[in-house]
C-alpha cells in the first residue's frame, strides 16, 4: 500500500492508499521542528487503530512546500518504514507536465500535483481553486500544461489578521450566516457577512476574470476543505475533488513505478 504525505504550511496529511482508494486519512498540524520519531508514534498508533500495521506500506510519496519538514518525513520513510520516499518534482518524480510561467521552479508542489491530477480527471481547460492556508486559484489548459494562477490569503488566514488588528473585534467560527442579506444588525454578523459573502464574491469576480482571459470553455475544479462550506452558496464550482492531492500523488508514483 502507497502512504502519500502532502505537507502543507497548516497540516501535514498522510494517506494511506490501495491503488487510488483511499484506506485511511490523517492530519497533524504542520512543525518543521517534529522529529521522524514523533511521527512515528503518532503515525502508528492510528494505523492500528484501523487495522494496519507499518508493514503495510510498501511505498512512500511526499509532497512538501515546508523545505524544514522534509527531512525529517524523508526520514520517517526509511527508519520506520523501510522505504526510500518519492518527492514529487524531485528525480524519479518529476511534474511530467509543461509548466509555462516565467519562474517554473517558484510553483508550489501541491498546485503542481494538483494540476496532474486535475487534468487526469477532467478533459479541456480547468481552473483548479485550492482553499489552504492561502487560497490558489491555478489553470490547467487542455493540454495539461500549467499556465498561471493567483494567490490569494487563505480564509483563516484573512480572520485571523483582521482579529489581531482590531482589539474590539471577537474571534468568531467561520460558517455560513444564517440569514442571507448582507446587512449586519450586529458585530459578530457583520464579520460573519464580511468573512463569508466577502470571500465568496472574490472567488467569484477572480473565476469569471481568469475564464475571460483563458477565452474558452472552463470547468472549475475545487479543494481543500473549505469548498463544501462556500457549494451551496455560489454555482461557480463544477466538481468538488477533496483528494485531489492525494489523488495526484497517488498518479506520480503510478507512472515512476510503470
Amino acid at each position: 500500500m502507497l502512504l502519500a504525505i502532502d505537507a502543507g504550511n497548516t497540516n501535514v496529511v498522510f494517506a494511506l492508499l490501495d491503488g487510488r482508494e483511499v484506506k485511511g486519512r490523517w492530519r497533524i498540524a504542520t512543525d518543521p521542528r517534529r522529529t521522524a520519531d514523533e511521527y512515528a508514534v503518532w503515525l502508528s498508533q492510528l494505523l492500528s487503530l484501523e487495522g494496519y500495521q507499518r508493514s503495510d506500506v510498501t511505498g512512500v510519496i511526499i509532497s512538501t512546500v515546508v523545505p524544514r519538514a522534509t527531512h525529517n518525513l524523508e526520514w520517517l520513510s526509511a527508519k520506520y518504514f523501510d522505504q526510500t520516499p518519492l518527492i514529487a518534482g524531485q528525480k524519479g518524480a518529476e511534474w511530467g507536465m509543461a509548466i509555462d510561467v516565467q519562474e517554473p521552479q517558484s510553483l508550489g508542489a501541491d498546485r503542481a500535483v494538483n494540476a496532474i491530477a486535475a487534468h487526469a480527471l477532467h478533459e479541456g481547460d480547468l481552473i483548479v481553486i485550492d482553499f489552504g492556508t492561502a487560497t490558489t486559484v491555478d489553470w490547467i489548459d487542455y493540454r495539461g500544461a500549467y499556465k498561471g494562477g493567483i494567490i490569494a490569503p487563505g480564509i483563516n488566514l484573512s480572520l485571523d489578521a483582521l482579529v489581531a488588528a482590531a482589539a474590539k473585534l471577537p474571534r468568531i467560527a467561520i460558517e455560513a450566516p444564517t440569514d442571507p442579506t448582507v446587512i449586519g444588525r450586529d458585530t459578530v454578523s457583520q464579520m460573519q457577512i464580511g468573512i463569508y459573502w466577502g470571500y465568496i464574491a472574490m472567488i467569484e469576480g477572480l473565476v469569471a476574470r481568469m475564464k475571460a482571459e483563458v477565452g474558452r470553455p472552463v470547468t472549475v475544479i475545487t479543494t481543500g476543505g473549505l469548498a463544501v462550506l462556500f457549494e451551496k452558496n455560489t454555482p461557480i464550482f463544477d466538481s468538488i475533488e477533496p483528494d485531489l492531492t492525494i489523488q495526484g500523488l497517488a498518479m506520480m508514483w503510478e507512472r515512476a513505478h510503470a
